[in-house]
């Protein structure tokens, strides 16, 4: 990831939600319509980090596991000699 990614990514965030926050104060509605906009808006925008979490860890674990499983096969290539006799 190139810091240039990572600016435009904290950026794009701050304005979406800077937009939200304007747009839900100029709603004409009731408060309580707008107090239910704005715990949605959370909740949503809180499921959205942790689906993003979840899905990054499993995705690392997957390449721990598999670099545990290429590690252990190239220790026993690593091991086997074709041409060695097995005792009787």
């Amino acid at each position: 990831m190139t810091a240039g990614f990572y600016v435009h990514s904290i950026v794009s965030f701050a304005v979406a939600m800077v937009s939200i926050v304007i747009g839900i104060i100029y709603l004409p509605v009731d408060p309580w319509i707008r107090g239910f906009l704005v715990v949605a808006v959370l909740y949503a925008v809180s499921s959205a980090f942790v689906l993003a979490k979840t899905v990054r860890d499993r995705h690392e674990l997957s390449n721990v596991t598999s670099r545990v499983d290429q590690a252990r096969l190239e220790k026993l290539i690593a091991e086997h000699d074709p041409f060695k006799v097995a005792a009787p």
